[in-house]
């Protein structure tokens, strides 16, 4: 097996979808996001910062009531209502073990439809039984972390590998999906079996809710990028990777939030606009 191949900043730069004079809020990209729980809302509040952060058209959340009135007082311009998207986040501050059957059925409906889905957290359980159901699955990027990762493949009946390169790409293989492995070295596998990496910019990184924040921007750049799963999941960690490492400057390389981070996003996509 051959050694990933680090993604680049130009590389990222080529996969944001920048507004022309002829675009709109819809062209530029919707994304969805059904993420947040009773129990976590906060988690949708830094995922939706992060993904108006990174650039995109609209952001549609549908969650649950607190969640929701946290994610409009941060951010009132994000739309609470149903309607067409172009990529969906969900799984971000939830658990299986207190989802409830109408959320269930809900995101099972997300994971077999027809545009591409980041699946997080508490909603990668469902990536095997969405398969099981159906032979059918929307363009999938699962975003696991080593736990979460190790879990999903005993899932899978996978065994358990200390081989992170081979174990990614024997996950993303058998899923059928594009494979973001978070860690202080990233990769992101695909089902044909290329590999990437990318190192985070700052061991700060390692904190709650950061997570959540890649998500976000994961999604924003899947929503501009729908038939470029593997190179919207690599961009996503580095423009992570980066405000990271950015926000922890503003500190003078002291510990960063997860806000810290999803605040921080704008200025790094900003820079690599003007650099192209």
């Amino acid at each position: 097996m051959s050694t990933p191949s680090p993604w680049t900043a130009p590389e990222t730069t080529a996969v944001l979808k920048v507004p022309t004079d002829g675009d709109d809020k819809y062209s530029r990209g919707v994304v969805g996001m059904r993420t947040g729980s009773e129990e976590f809302p906060g988690a949708a509040v830094l995922g939706v910062e992060a993904a108006w952060r990174t650039g995109v058209g609209m952001v549609r959340y549908l969650g649950p009531r607190r969640a929701a009135d946290l994610v409009l007082q941060r951010r009132p311009e994000t739309v609470t209502a149903e309607g067409r998207v172009q990529a969906w986040v969900v799984g971000s501050g939830t658990s299986s073990a207190t989802r409830t059957p109408a959320e269930t059925a809900a995101v099972r409906t997300i994971l077999t439809g027809g545009v591409p889905v980041v699946v997080d957290a508490g909603a990668l359980d469902l990536v095997v039984a969405a398969s099981a159901l159906t032979g059918d699955c929307a363009p999938l990027v699962l975003t696991p972390h080593d736990r979460e990762h190790a879990a999903l493949r005993e899932r899978l009946g996978l065994a358990a590998s200390s081989d992170r390169e081979r174990a990614a790409l024997e996950t993303a293989a058998v899923t059928g999906a594009v494979l973001l492995l978070k860690g202080a070295t990233t990769l992101i596998a695909t089902p044909s079996g290329t590999l990437r990496s990318v190192t985070a910019g700052v061991a700060w990184l390692a904190a709650a809710g950061t997570g959540d924040v890649l998500a976000g921007i994961l999604g924003a750049l899947l929503a501009g990028a729908p038939d470029r799963p593997a190179d919207a999941a690599a961009g996503a960690a580095w423009l992570h990777g980066r405000a990271g490492a950015a926000a922890s400057a503003r500190h003078a390389g002291g510990p960063v939030v997860a806000l810290d981070v999803a605040d921080a996003v704008a200025a790094v996509v900003g820079e690599l606009v003007s650099e192209r």
